[in-house]
């Protein structure tokens, strides 16, 4: 049970409006779960972060999404424990692989879907993730994620919406 927590704990994270939505498990896979909202045609691979450097601001998770409606398949999508100060860059480590990720705030994504590709490649080998960048007031966000269980759960939850239009 105790690997089960940050996936329910994260469910907490989700705002309210798409908590109002039906949620159905596609399954838990080592601290990654996988959902699908049929009501918004939208299915994800989640977690929590396994180590966040300081206090979090706000709940941090990494999330690989799926809109079949809108044909997008493998969106990388992070929200970061603290606010990135204006104009920090935000490094995605995945083993030997760094990515500059786009975003603000707390929010960061993949530039393109190249390179959403590209990171969902390098999390299918790779032990963990790690997101860092600095915060305005001169501190540090790093956000650590184990990656066992995230390649089950990205293809459960490709799979959960691979017949929704």
């Amino acid at each position: 049970m105790r690997r089960l927590l940050p996936i329910f704990v994260l469910l907490a994270a989700v705002p309210v409006a798409a908590s109002a939505a039906p949620r159905t498990a596609l399954g838990i896979f080592d601290g990654w779960g996988a959902f699908r909202n049929a009501a918004t045609a939208r299915c994800y691979a989640i977690a929590a972060p396994a180590a966040t450097i300081g206090t979090p601001r706000v709940k941090p998770y990494a999330s690989i999404g799926y809109w079949p409606r809108s044909r997008i398949r493998g969106q990388f999508y992070v929200r970061l424990s603290k606010e990135r100060g204006p104009g920090r860059e935000l490094r995605l480590t995945i083993g030997s692989r760094r990515f500059i990720l786009t975003g603000n705030g707390t929010h960061g994504w993949a530039s393109d879907a190249r390179m959403d590709a590209a990171i969902i490649a390098a999390m299918r080998s790779a032990p963990s993730m790690s997101v860092e960048s600095g915060t305005a007031t001169g501190g540090a966000i790093a956000d650590t994620y184990r990656l066992r269980g995230a390649a089950t759960a990205i293809d459960a939850a490709a799979l959960g919406c691979a017949r929704l239009r």
